[in-house]
């Protein structure tokens, strides 16, 4: 294969454009340059050669912009699999004989910053998250296009910068995750299109499903939706491929027989059926204002709305006043422009990156993961990072709110990844054993929330009830009430972060609680409002 030298060479050309996501360059590049130097000269690693030469042609231009590989779903998914299964392949493979002991010791050294089994199937399920949420096309997924079927046509919604399509293999994985959660509206759909690649192409080492179990799996995720008839004739395709297969021919005999014991049903009634979710209620609207702004009143037409430069009394705001746009009277919904400096938000995310853990909800009296939030979260306090007090402070002049702990929680930074969300919530504590009175500090009055990024589609903040959504302002803040003057939840704040779309959402939320705030905001004299 040449010498280690040239091989190095390669691995630099390569791994220049596979680890420019800050979070991967450093580790896995260090990693990745000391597995090469390992490598011995050797005609017998054909298939380390086909995994980076694929990666150079499947990457070639595409990373010109150092953000480019976590912008796109698509393409944050696929690394995300080559470093999971792929490389992996690489590591174990006979092919690659003499140099698997270096092989070996430099993927143990880089193993813990590999993306785990988890975190491929989170990539997978925030691809079907995408689809659901957008309503978008399979087809053009796989494409690496982000298109809906309007009167029968595709139409984009956005039209990513950078773009990259979808193997068989891919395809397969993905329905292979939704098979395994028994979720046969996804599986069908994800296995028809790993079904229609694998027919045009060769199948590949590197590869985890075959032609045959894409077929395997399509047959029985359409017998448990009812579709006999299709589970019947693709079992059949696939003892064409199989013949001796003793488990396929039972399946066959058993779709004949349920289709003689009844009719097929027709294509009307065979419409594939959306799981139920935790928020079944409110799905549509929420999903609905992800893609729209819904309701939202224009500020010409409301001329309660209005936009200014804003002070609040604060001598601190007198020659810079805050850029201050009124989004929503009911609830009350503000948000600052420019609220934080460009580099502000970079000090910001690169101090919560270090501490970054799976987001919690409250749970009862306890705290614990869920599927309807998606993130990752780090909570900086002002003793740590000077920044974080210089933010503090600003909250405070432009609120008049005391944001110091424990009248305020510690700031939580939150990056959302591949289909990244929070389905419909309030930020309040709705029953009296929430976590959040742990502070002894009552409820959270307000929420401060500020965007530390930008991003290029999707991840807006929809309020559901009240029927609007407002997309990612860089550098913005906004800011509402969670509480009515009475102490009472605002059911109006109901809210959610729809899933990114394309970019790298990034936030900063700061909660406010009640006490620490009686003479800052004060109680009404009318116990209804």
């Amino acid at each position: 294969m040449g010498s280690s030298c040239s091989s190095a060479l390669v691995l630099r050309q390569v791994g220049a454009k596979l680890c420019r996501t800050p979070a991967l360059q450093d580790r896995v590049w260090t990693a990745l340059f000391y597995i090469i130097q390992k490598l011995q000269p050797s005609n017998n690693s054909l298939i380390f050669f086909r995994f980076f030469s694929r990666v150079t042609s499947l990457h070639s231009g595409i990373y010109n912009d150092p953000s480019a590989t976590i912008a796109n779903p698509i393409v944050a998914f696929k690394l995300v699999k080559r470093l999971k299964s792929e490389w992996m392949n690489v590591v174990h493979s006979n092919e690659a004989q003499e140099n698997i002991d270096g092989l070996r010791e430099g993927y143990r050294r880089m193993e813990g910053s590999l993306p785990k089994l988890e975190d491929l199937q989170g990539a997978a399920q925030g691809l079907m998250r995408l689809q659901d949420v957008y309503d978008l096309h399979v087809e053009g997924l796989v494409r690496g296009h982000f298109q809906q079927i309007t009167n029968g046509n595709a139409v984009d919604i956005y039209k990513p910068p950078v773009s990259d399509t979808l193997s068989g293999d891919d395809c397969f994985l993905i329905g292979k995750v939704s098979y395994d959660l028994e979720d046969y509206y996804h599986s069908v759909q994800w296995f028809e299109e790993a079904v229609r690649l694998f027919r045009g192409t060769e199948w590949s080492p590197e590869n985890e499903g075959t032609l045959e179990d894409a077929l395997d799996h399509l047959a029985f995720s359409h017998f448990k939706t009812g579709n006999i008839s299709y589970a019947l004739s693709i079992s059949q395709e696939l003892l064409l491929h199989d013949p001796v297969n003793s488990r396929v021919h039972f399946n066959v005999e058993k779709y004949e027989k349920l289709l003689d014991e009844s009719p097929p049903v027709t294509n009307q009634s065979l419409v594939l059926k959306r799981p139920d979710s935790t928020n079944l209620r409110t799905r549509n609207v929420y999903e609905k204002l992800c893609q729209t702004k819904g309701s939202q009143p224009k500020h010409f037409e409301n001329p309660s709305l209005f936009c200014d430069f804003f002070t609040n009394g604060n001598p601190g705001l007198l020659l810079q006043p805050i850029k201050r746009e009124l989004i929503s009277l009911h609830p009350y919904v503000v948000l600052f422009h420019s609220f934080v400096t460009r580099a502000e938000a970079k000090s910001i995310r690169e101090y919560a990156v270090p501490g970054l853990r799976r987001s919690v909800v409250a749970s009862g009296v306890n705290q614990s993961t869920a599927e309807y939030r998606i993130s990752k979260s780090a909570w900086l306090k002002e003793s740590a990072h000077g920044v974080v007090g210089k933010v503090d402070q600003r909250i405070t002049m432009v609120t008049g709110l005391n944001v110091q702990p424990p009248y305020a929680e510690y700031l939580q930074v939150v990056n959302y990844g591949i289909g990244g969300h929070y389905e419909p919530h309030f930020d309040h504590a709705t029953s009296d054993s929430s976590p959040l009175y742990r502070l002894k500090t009552g409820n959270r009055v307000a929420t401060f929330m500020m965007y530390l990024s930008s991003v290029e589609a999707g991840g807006y903040t929809a309020f559901i009830y009240a029927n609007f959504s407002v997309p990612v302002v860089e550098n913005g803040a906004l800011f509402w009430w969670n509480l009515h003057r009475n102490g009472q939840g605002n059911v109006d704040t109901l809210h959610a972060g729809c899933p990114v779309i394309v970019g790298d959402k990034w936030v900063a939320n700061k909660w406010v609680h009640e006490y620490g705030q009686e003479f800052q905001h004060r109680c009404s004299l009318n116990p209804e409002e």
